[in-house]
């Protein structure tokens, strides 16, 4: 059965009803899931069963049965290893549909039917008794409920519930323990994604507005590769502080609680930033440990393992506090049933300075601005040297008499455009949120009403709303909040075709062009999340591979998906190519615009794919890039912008490449002006 869905499209701006399979969402779901991933984490699978065979021996050693609850069984992976281990039975819970289905084709698969029962509901809706789920309460509870936050899943409350009314008391568990580890530091790069900071336009000086400062921000995690930020890029202000643990074999509550490390700083400065990760003790001696820490706190970084299903934390205080070296602090760590949030405290010098921050206020943004900007967002608005090329540019076209506007959401760029002595300047804003963080912005400097914001969609704007003026500069970064991937920005040439019978004769457009550039790479480690796992840990996973498969193969295999490409290293076997040109300066044209061609490997390496990524031709002289920064390094390594997301198309068989260039990554695009699609394919051509 297929049914017309409403969908918004990004890169046209336009309703879009289109006609898809009911079974299109979960198809997207399992596509875009990381399942593969966690089964391709040796470390963590192999912590687990070591666990589980622990934890069994020690129920059969009182003589007991052993009686399993899976909670979140997923591929029933865990609840395999326990019945490998001695477990008399187990009941797997799991949630999604699919994938409690997979699994009990696995089990099936794997001749565990007899002892393994999948459960496909919420585990707070099982129920026990001799009609319920489970004939009888779990001694034995084995779990994987945890995100990059521990707690973000809900596994307090699902822990909460299971022991009061699944398991027995004095179960054993599986992790036994978790513990929760913080770092305070002071870092310029960390902090440019949660405060605007001041920049220089033509030797004035644009502050932020005072109600972003003392904003605490946005209460959601900020979930990153730490290994992939240098430990130059801070500065340590306390030690690594252990700020709570969770014994999971006793109840436990989702209630609020707070906790606090006390420590004396052991350098001075701006105390900005807690980074933040978390252990899990697979028994309670403390033997197996499963570490989230990032590689550089590794001897040897290169023996870390990696993961995307679990990462590190970044939590932003609610604003910056001088510390100074040997002051007495204390940094305490809330949390409520999903989240955690911290604060510092001073013991040296009197609270009355105004420094102490109350444990107890969950941060909420009163600002709006960071609910408009996203973090990375702060950053792209931070970078000194992004501002230099949009000022270079905006000064090269602009003159007294300029009427400009922007087509950008809450862009810098109308406000540069004043300060830079435009005669009248409008800008379109998609909310009225992102129109009154402009607003505060322009009150901050004393730039009230020096731009007029107007809160219309381009094809609705008249001559009218400009008040009979006629544009002379359309500008754009572009930027838009609905943009997912790089091509997405596109929404700016449709802005500039709807908006040409308001442009003067010779109007200077900004950017004047963009283009598609594209470079085959071999992943160190992403490509862990597409790979099909085959036998995990000596069990036979294939039927999850193959629902991934099915699922990729509704529609995903053949489009990109949008990543942070500096936080996953990757290596160009190829040269780096332009295989696109849009021409902002003309109208979006009626007819398809194509492009064929291959890129020749010439580098030794795995290519899993291709990674792909717009730049913008603000003026003949003057680029600026959505993705590399920097030129490929001789042996193939790539910089990667950390503010915008870049594409990434995974081959379906990743391909040795000899490096001779005699085989090369052949490519087709099509860009359809109806529907603002980028149609794409790839394949290896070899000898």
């Amino acid at each position: 059965m297929k049914t017309f869905c409403g969908r918004a499209n990004p890169t046209t701006g336009a309703l879009d009803w289109v006609e898809e399979s009911e079974e299109y969402d979960y198809h997207q779901e399992i596509a875009r899931s990381c399942y593969a991933d966690m089964l391709h984490d040796h470390d963590r699978n192999d912590k687990y069963y070591k666990g589980i065979r622990a934890a069994v021996s020690r129920i059969k050693a009182r003589g007991e049965r052993v009686v399993v609850l899976d909670i979140g069984t997923g591929t029933g992976l865990l609840s395999m290893m326990a019945v490998t281990a001695g477990a008399d039975f187990c009941y797997a819970v799991e949630v999604f549909k699919p994938m409690a289905e997979a699994a009990q084709c696995i089990v099936k698969k794997n001749n565990f039917s007899e002892k393994i029962k999948i459960i496909n509901k919420h585990s707070s809706d099982v129920t026990v008794g001799p009609d319920g789920d489970m004939h009888e309460k779990a001694n034995l509870l084995i779990t994987e409920l945890f995100d990059t936050e521990l707690i973000g899943e809900g596994a307090l409350p699902s822990y909460e519930h299971a022991h009061q009314n699944l398991v027995k008391a004095g179960c054993e568990a599986v992790p036994h323990r978790a513990t929760v580890y913080a770092q305070l530091v002071e870092s310029e790069l960390l902090w440019s994604w949660a405060q605007l900071q001041p920049a220089e336009v033509e030797g004035a000086r644009l502050v932020p507005p005072p109600a972003v400062g003392r904003c605490a921000g946005a209460h959601s995690v900020c979930d990153i590769q730490l290994s992939q930020v240098s430990p130059s890029s801070f500065t340590p202000l306390s030690p690594l502080c252990t700020m709570f643990s969770v014994d999971f074999s006793k109840p436990v509550s989702s209630a609020f609680r707070s906790n606090s490390a006390r420590f004396v700083a052991q350098s001075g400065g701006r105390a900005q930033v807690v980074l933040s990760w978390w252990d899990l003790d697979m028994d309670p001696s403390g033997a197996v440990v499963c570490s989230m820490a990032p590689s550089w706190t590794y001897p040897q970084p290169a023996t870390a393992p990696w993961r995307d299903h679990w990462m590190q934390s970044v939590y932003f205080l609610p604003a910056e506090i001088p510390v100074a070296e040997q002051e007495e602090l204390s940094l305490t760590v809330c949390h409520d049933d999903y989240s955690l949030w911290y604060s510092l405290q001073s013991h040296s010098s009197s609270l009355q300075d105004g420094r102490a921050q109350t444990p107890a206020s969950r941060p909420c943004c009163i600002c709006q601005a960071h609910l408009v900007w996203t973090r990375p967002r702060f950053g792209e608005l931070n970078d000194r040297r992004r501002t230099g090329s949009y000022v270079e540019a905006l000064r090269s076209v602009l003159s007294e008499d300029s009427v400009c506007l922007s087509v950008s959401d809450a862009s810098l760029l109308p406000v540069f455009a004043h300060m830079l002595g435009a005669k009248k300047v409008f800008s379109l804003e998609n909310s009225r949120m992102s129109k009154q963080v402009i607003e505060q912005v322009l009150e901050a400097n004393s730039l009230k009403g020096g731009v007029e914001l107007l809160e219309i969609r381009p094809e609705q704007l008249t001559s009218q709303d400009l008040r009979g003026e006629q544009i002379s500069v359309l500008m754009g970064e572009p930027y838009f909040s609905t943009s997912l991937l790089p091509w997405h920005s596109l929404f700016f040439w449709y802005c500039r075709t709807a908006l040409a019978g308001l442009l003067r004769p010779g109007a200077a457009i900004l950017p004047c062009s963009a283009s598609l550039h594209v470079v085959a790479v071999e992943f160190q480690d992403l490509w862990r999340i597409r790979a099909p796992c085959g036998t995990c840990e000596g069990f036979d996973v294939t039927p999850m591979d193959e629902m991934v498969q099915r699922s990729l193969d509704f529609r995903e295999s053949r489009e990109a998906e949008p990543h942070p490409l500096w936080e996953y290293p990757c290596r160009a076997l190829t040269q780096s190519a332009a295989v696109m040109t849009f021409d902002f300066t003309q109208c979006v044209p009626k007819q398809p615009i194509s492009s064929q061609g291959s890129l020749p490997l010439i580098r030794t390496g795995r290519c899993h794919g291709v990674a792909l990524w717009m730049e913008y031709h603000l003026t003949d002289d003057v680029t600026v890039s959505g993705g590399l920064t920097q030129p490929i390094s001789e042996q193939g390594s790539c910089e990667w912008s950390r503010h915008r997301k870049q594409g990434v198309y995974f081959l379906r068989t990743a391909w040795d490449s000899s490096g001779d260039g005699r085989a090369a990554v052949s490519y087709s695009f099509t860009f359809e002006p109806s529907s603002g699609d980028i149609k794409m394919d790839f394949s290896i051509e070899g000898p």
